[in-house]
């Protein structure tokens, strides 16, 4: 049986601060925070882990992805840039992933085991000038990159215009369902600043109670 470490565990210390500023300021989040009691953020501290998981469960179900993701863990069960370049091309399609996302996997890890990236300076980085780095990787665009400074670096004031389900929240909160723009959604998160990240964890947890991790 194989042994794996488990994923180190974090929770935003704002989180209570930006809560107690949201529901002062915004009639929506006034009513929809406290439906979450003490529900939070939960950031795990592993970054090749966080976007080898994002670029695995691209474009599948959440179902689908878990499927994969498991079976990945059994050809690289530490999940670490080596593991996955030792596996290669071959041993990642055994897994289920598709041609281009074996690509992407392998381009991650070359880029973290060449130093082609420099995960140990992004949490003193600003958001954009991470955004820029990732974005630099096969299969990581600016969606990806911004789930990654919610998620790993559990950055306060991200705003992902490109997510579906942050436009489904704002449609259904602010406006009755009716369709909103990117133009609409970033007018609404003004009022959020410097809690962007927040208002938007609790848009999703008003459309899925369940708390999505990467």
């Amino acid at each position: 049986m194989i042994k794996r470490t488990k994923p180190v565990i974090t929770v935003p210390p704002y989180w209570e601060d930006a809560k107690a500023d949201l529901m002062k300021r915004d009639r929506v989040m006034k009513k929809l925070i406290p439906q979450f009691g003490d529900m939070q953020l939960v950031g795990r501290g592993d970054p090749f882990l966080t976007l080898a998981r994002s670029i695995v469960g691209q474009q599948i179900s959440v179902k689908a992805a878990e499927s994969v993701w498991q079976r990945f863990l059994q050809a690289c069960p530490k999940c670490t840039p080596t593991h996955v370049l030792t596996a290669g091309k071959e041993g990642l399609s055994e897994c289920g992933l598709s041609k281009r996302k074996v690509e992407y996997l392998i381009d991650l890890a070359d880029h973290f085991k060449n130093g082609r990236v420099h995960s140990n300076k992004w949490s003193a980085m600003p958001d954009e000038e991470v955004i820029a780095e990732l974005t630099s990787i096969r299969g990581i665009g600016r969606w990806t990159a911004e789930m990654f400074l919610i998620f790993n670096l559990l950055r306060p004031n991200v705003l992902p215009l490109d997510d579906l389900g942050l436009l489904k929240g704002i449609s259904t909160c602010y406006f009755s369902g009716e369709p909103v723009s990117r133009s609409d959604a970033r007018e609404v998160a003004a009022n959020w600043d410097p809690w962007r990240t927040v208002a938007t964890w609790y848009l999703w947890r008003s459309l899925d109670p369940v708390p999505v991790e990467y």
